[in-house]
């Protein structure tokens, strides 16, 4: 009997130790960084060409663009013949070259940054923030100033709102 109650005890011990605070308390770090796994990155820590900033207009001539539902064939046309002559050199449409790439733009900028940005990169480069950022993230490879009118850079965007 008395064998019995010393392994009981024995048992209860080890129970004690292995599950007992430290093993809550390691439980309960697991747990946090399952958590911190799953938590998604905030804006601040992704790169400048993954981030999501749909309020900035950027600098420039352009303040409103007011786009409709559907997408104008022609003008898109249109745009992809200007990105073809003009953007393709350092932009692809969905893969980092010199530039970021186009496809999915529209979900992580505003319409104005967007035409702002190819109408007048040099002083956004100079004064937007997240121009800034995109420049150090690319190499500080400044985009060119293509001369490019209001009516061009409103196809381009029409081309990239199709990619």
């Amino acid at each position: 009997m008395k064998r019995v109650v010393i392994f009981l005890s024995s048992v209860a011990v080890f129970c004690m130790i292995s599950c007992g605070s430290e093993g809550g308390e390691q439980a309960a770090k697991t747990e946090t960084k399952k958590e911190e796994v799953k938590s998604e990155p905030s804006q601040a820590d992704l790169p400048a060409s993954k981030r999501v900033d749909l309020e900035n207009k950027g600098i420039g001539p352009i303040t409103e663009v007011d786009l409709p539902s559907e997408i104008d064939r022609k003008l898109s046309v249109k745009g992809k013949e200007i990105y073809s002559a003009k953007c393709i050199a350092c932009h692809s449409v969905d893969k980092k070259i010199i530039g970021p790439p186009q496809k999915g733009i529209l979900d992580r900028r505003t319409p104005e940054w967007v035409m702002n940005m190819i109408m007048n990169p040099t002083e956004m480069l100079e004064k937007d923030p997240l121009a800034k950022d995109l420049l150090a993230e690319f190499n500080n490879t400044p985009m060119l100033d293509q001369n490019i009118t209001e009516e061009e850079a409103r196809a381009l965007l029409e081309y990239f709102r199709t990619l």
